[in-house]
């Protein structure tokens, strides 16, 4: 690690030397009385405020009339978060940071004086996440607002927030977000050895670093949680679990993760458990629809047609007169077409896009069974299944792979093929884990304290305790007095009564 050097001249030829970039800006003067005393500024042209470094660095240090030390520089600028640096790794960081660093001869030390000015998107409502009711601030891209949001709603000396560098190249700030003393414990340790332990040249978004915290390579199934909103992301760390936040990604992972928690969405808590119950269970059932529903179909047409009703059989028949496909190769096409429409509407601009997804399905749809190549029965059954696997978005790209894997098997085997299936993949759900965290918790193992927060939204006296699921070491999260009581523990803590 190179030392800064006592000569200006050499630590200016140093610093060129290592950042050859148009951008990078130097500028020379002398301070003191009498303006002998020679120093220099490094900064990034795109990044760093010039307005406050003429104002609060340049103005200040050639009136300066004090003894030329580190500290008494340091007194002279006006920069609330200075820093002295010994070494050029460290200098040159915080110049590709964004941050002004004054050089002063005579002294071996790098001053790193904060003054950024990038740009940076406004915290907005998240599109994959809008609500009815409740908070719409989102996160944004930029790592410092998404710490405040976090900050604003835990003012608590027991937050703690770690950041690492990753990327060897992009140098991308990462935090990890936890709750003293909610936190399981050894879960911390694991997460930071995870992150320690990447090495890669850049991190443009934050589901690079989540692929390093998979424990099952090869599965099909999520392994990390992603939230946009704060008011979320809060509610999962204070249930014992931890939160990563990327800088440039609006998406912020939670581990450990279970697949009831994409089941639930931010307007259960703002409604009531009777409305968020319900809710919960059409998501449930309407995901089994999605999944199951064209497999179901194919199979009852080419083995199990004595399950379906006479007057549902004989509309069947009828539609499928002069169909040139078979019915497993129809419901294929059909589920290919709307995967095509689906893929083009979202790449496509926003008012291209509505027009592609409306006039697509309904133009198409109808020609298509008008000209006879597929019936309409399995353009419904198809149309049914893909407005039910929206109905959670963050597992639309896993579910949409189960329900063509289901689908095959029902065209090759029957419905036989779709018990064995099913079974098959339950068994796997059952004994899978994550950071030691059953994926399908609470429900195997059954954890009855947990299950007030799954399909069934229990009322605020039946969630006094953090979920068990996480492993929280402390279990208590509310405490619920009468009115005469003076006092409410919302923290786990026991107060005096």
């Amino acid at each position: 690690m190179q030392k800064i050097y006592l000569s200006i001249k050499n630590n200016i030829g140093y610093i060129k030397e290592k950042i050859r970039s148009d951008d990078l800006k130097l500028y020379e003067f002398r301070l003191g009385d009498k303006l002998k005393t020679k120093a220099a500024i490094f900064f990034i042209d795109s990044m760093a405020d010039k307005k406050s470094v003429a104002q609060d660095v340049l103005k200040p240090l050639k009136d300066f009339n004090g003894k030329i030390t580190a500290s008494g520089i340091l007194n002279a600028v006006n920069s609330p978060a200075a820093e002295i640096f010994k070494s050029f790794t460290e200098a040159t960081k915080k110049i590709l940071e964004g941050d002004t660093v004054l050089f002063v001869d005579g002294i071996n030390s790098a001053f790193c004086l904060s003054f950024l000015d990038i740009e940076k998107r406004p915290v907005t409502e998240p599109p994959t996440s809008i609500t009815l009711r409740g908070p719409r601030e989102g996160f944004v891209e930029n790592i410092n607002s998404n710490l405040s949001l976090i900050r604003r709603r835990l003012k608590t000396p027991k937050l703690e927030i770690e950041t690492f560098t990753v990327g060897k190249l992009s140098a991308t700030q990462v935090a990890v977000i936890s709750v003293k003393g909610v936190t399981k414990e050894g879960l911390y340790d694991k997460v930071k050895a995870r992150i320690n332990a990447i090495d890669i040249d850049s991190v443009p978004d934050s589901s690079y670093v989540a692929k390093f915290f998979t424990e099952h390579k090869t599965s099909l199934f999520k392994q990390v949680g992603t939230t946009e909103k704060p008011d979320i992301l809060v509610a999962r760390i204070l249930e014992g679990r931890i939160a990563v936040v990327v800088d440039g990604s609006p998406f912020v992972l939670t581990l450990p993760y279970v697949l009831a928690e994409d089941f639930q969405s931010a307007d259960d808590y703002y409604s009531s458990s009777y409305r968020a119950s319900m809710i919960r269970i059409l998501r449930v059932g309407s995901v089994f629809a999605a999944i199951m529903l064209p497999a179901f179909f194919v199979a009852s047409q080419l083995f199990h047609l004595q399950f379906l009703p006479l007057s549902f059989l004989l509309t069947i028949v009828n539609s499928i007169k002069g169909i040139p496909l078979s019915p497993s190769f129809e419901m294929f096409f059909t589920l290919m077409i709307f995967e095509i429409l689906n893929e083009a509407s979202i790449r496509m601009p926003k008012y291209v896009g509505m027009a592609v997804s409306i006039v697509g399905g309904l133009v198409l749809g109808e020609t298509a069974v008008n000209a006879g190549i597929i019936s309409a029965p399995a353009l419904m059954i198809i149309a049914i299944s893909g407005i039910c696997l929206y109905t959670v978005p963050e597992l639309v790209q896993t579910f949409s792979i189960l329900r063509l894997l289901f689908l095959c098997v029902a065209g090759s085997v029957g419905g036989y093929g779709l018990i064995l299936l099913s079974v098959a993949v339950l068994a796997y759900l059952v004994s899978f884990e994550t950071y030691d965290t059953p994926l399908m918790a609470p429900f195997a193992p059954l954890i009855t304290s947990d299950l007030s927060d799954t399909l069934y939204k229990g009322f605020m006296e039946e969630n006094i305790y953090r979920p068990a699921t996480f492993g929280s070491k402390n279990s208590r999260r509310m405490k619920i007095l009468s009115p005469t009581d003076k006092s409410i523990d919302i923290n786990g803590e026991e107060n005096d009564d």
